[in-house]
């Protein structure tokens, strides 16, 4: 039967600016006696990516400007936070009824241009988006590969809302050595019909799966899928862009 497996990566220090997240990876699957193979995929947290890669702020350096003080006031937030989604986004999509929700550099549309002070370790500071997470994911990518041998994909998460649905789940913010995408279009059905408009989010349903073993309180920031088969790549061929629908199609914008 067909199956696939996802197992914690469990053992992972707490993360710091500077440290070196593949490595660490492979020398906890190396503890856990579960050596990645070609073509398992390590998804990984955006949390301890933005830790390793120093993306904290510290929110007493932030100085708010009228407007998120504004904002703030009117719907009891902080300002410091406020104008630190300001900063990180280059479009407000929303701003009403104390929600932000905006447009990255990226493109990304989500809430609080993905920032939160959860799992910090300490109060006064936010973790912001880290600046490249395709980048970040094929360093990992790389470095597991140099310890293991194994060509991996690795997938980066977030946790979004979305516009049409209640609840958060994970979603790709960056990705490498795995097509994002698997386009069904001119493939048929069970009824011999062909598929026009089927392009499913391979990268975010993995990342999915694995959030069910990620939990905020859990202290997991990696897991390791097997089993799946997937389209390979090399790093540079795919972005988790590609998952980012076109504004001119998006009905929601």
């Amino acid at each position: 039967m067909a199956s696939i497996t996802l197992t914690a990566i469990e053992g992972l220090p707490v993360i710091r600016q500077g440290d070196n997240l593949g490595e660490l990876i492979a020398r906890a699957l190396e503890k856990m006696a579960l050596p990645p193979v070609d073509g398992d995929v390590a998804v990984v947290c955006q949390k301890v990516v933005s830790k390793a890669e120093g993306r904290i702020r510290r929110l007493d350096s932030v100085e708010p400007g009228a407007l998120a003080k504004d904002f703030a006031a009117r719907w009891d937030k902080d300002p410091r936070m406020v104008q630190l989604v300001l900063d990180e986004s280059r479009r407000v999509v929303r701003m009403e009824r104390g929600l932000l929700i905006v447009e990255t550099g990226p493109g990304w549309v989500c809430a609080n241009a993905g920032i939160d002070e959860s799992n910090l370790l300490a109060d006064g500071y936010a973790a912001l988006l880290p600046l490249d997470p395709d980048r970040s994911a094929a360093e990992i990518r790389a470095e597991i590969h140099r310890l293991t041998g194994a060509l991996v994909g690795v997938v980066i998460t977030d946790t979004f809302g979305r516009p049409w649905r209640v609840g958060l789940t994970e979603v790709c913010l960056g990705i490498a050595g795995l097509e994002p995408l698997c386009d069904m279009r001119g493939y048929k059905d069970l009824g011999g019909r062909e598929l026009h408009h089927t392009v499913i989010a391979i990268a975010d349903e993995l990342a999915g799966a694995a959030g069910l073993l990620m939990g905020k309180a859990d202290g997991i920031p990696a897991v390791l899928v097997r089993g799946y088969r997937y389209q390979a790549r090399e790093p540079g061929e795919v972005s988790a862009k590609a998952l980012i629908r076109d504004a001119n199609s998006d009905l929601f914008r």
